[in-house]
C-alpha cells in the first residue's frame, strides 16, 4: 500500500478563515506544505497578506483576501474570489473565532454575548452554507475550542457557542454527506494572542499557567499542531470520517 498520498492535497483548493496569525496560520501553511492552493482570510489585511506572500516564497500557491466572517457579504465574495483565482473550492477551514472578555455570565454585557455568537457560531453557520455551495465536493473543518464541552467560569459565552459549533458540525455532517464532509477540531491550551489577552497572560506568566494546567503530554499546544490535525480531516487519510469532533489538547 503506498501511504505517500494518504495526506497529499496536490490539486485542492483550500479557504482557511483566520489565517493571518496563529492556529489559522498554522493550518494554511501546513496545508500549502501538502501541495494545497490556500486562500488566506482575515480581517487585517496586512497580516493576510504576510502569511500569503510566505506561503508563496516556500513555492505555494496562496491568496489574501481581507474577510470579516461575520458580514455574509464578505464571505459570498471570499468564495467568489476563490473560484475566480483557482477555479474551484474543496477545503473550507471556519478557523475565525475566539472572545478576550471575560465575565461571569451575570455580569455579562448583552452586546458581548451578542458579539461572541455571531462570530463563533453564526459566521460558521453562514460560511458553511457559503462553501457547501461552493464546491461540488470536499471537506468543511470547523475550528472549535476544549471550552464546547463543558463549564468555564468566565467564558461562558465562548464556551456556549463552541458547544453550540460541535452540534451544527454533526447536523451539518448528516445534510451535507455524502457530497462534503463535515468535522471539527477542538483544541486545548494553544498560547496565541487570543488566549493570552483573553487569560490575561504575559510571556513570563506562560511557564507557571502551564505547570498550573498540568497537560498531560507536558506542553502548549502549538499552531502546527493544530495544523496537522486538520491536514488529517482534510486529506484522503480521513476519507470516511465525518461529523466528528477531534479533541487535539495534549491530553485535558
Amino acid at each position: 500500500m503506498d501511504t505517500s498520498a494518504l495526506f497529499d492535497l496536490s490539486g485542492e483548493v483550500a479557504v482557511v478563515t483566520g489565517a493571518g496569525r496563529g492556529i489559522g496560520e498554522g493550518i494554511a501553511s501546513t496545508f500549502a506544505a501538502a501541495g494545497a492552493s490556500v486562500v488566506v482570510a482575515a480581517r487585517r489585511s496586512h497580516e493576510v497578506e504576510r502569511v500569503a506572500a510566505e506561503i508563496e516564497a516556500d513555492g505555494g500557491a496562496a491568496l489574501a483576501v481581507p474577510t470579516d466572517v461575520t458580514d455574509p457579504a464578505a464571505l459570498a465574495h471570499l468564495a467568489e474570489a476563490t473560484k475566480e483565482r483557482f477555479g474551484r473550492c474543496s477545503i473550507w477551514v471556519n478557523n475565525a473565532g475566539g472572545s478576550p472578555v471575560r465575565s461571569p455570565l451575570r455580569d455579562l454585557e448583552r452586546a458581548v454575548w451578542d458579539q461572541t455568537i455571531a462570530l463563533n457560531l453564526t459566521a460558521v453557520w453562514e460560511a458553511a452554507v457559503v462553501a457547501s455551495g461552493a464546491m461540488d465536493s470536499g471537506t468543511i473543518i470547523n475550528v472549535s475550542s476544549l471550552a464546547g464541552f463543558g463549564p468555564v467560569p468566565g467564558s461562558g459565552h465562548y464556551a456556549a457557542a463552541k458547544a453550540a459549533v460541535h452540534s451544527l458540525t454533526q447536523t451539518l455532517a448528516r445534510e451535507l454527506a455524502p457530497r462534503i464532509r463535515v468535522n471539527a477540531i477542538a483544541p486545548g491550551q494553544v498560547p496565541t494572542e487570543v488566549m493570552m489577552e483573553a487569560l490575561d497572560l504575559g510571556d513570563d506568566d506562560l511557564e507557571k499557567f502551564r505547570t498550573r494546567s498540568r497537560i498531560p503530554l507536558e506542553r502548549f499546544g502549538t499552531p502546527e499542531d493544530i495544523g496537522a490535525a486538520a491536514l488529517y480531516l482534510a486529506s484522503p487519510a480521513a476519507a470516511w470520517v465525518t461529523g466528528q469532533i477531534l479533541v487535539v489538547s495534549g491530553g485535558h
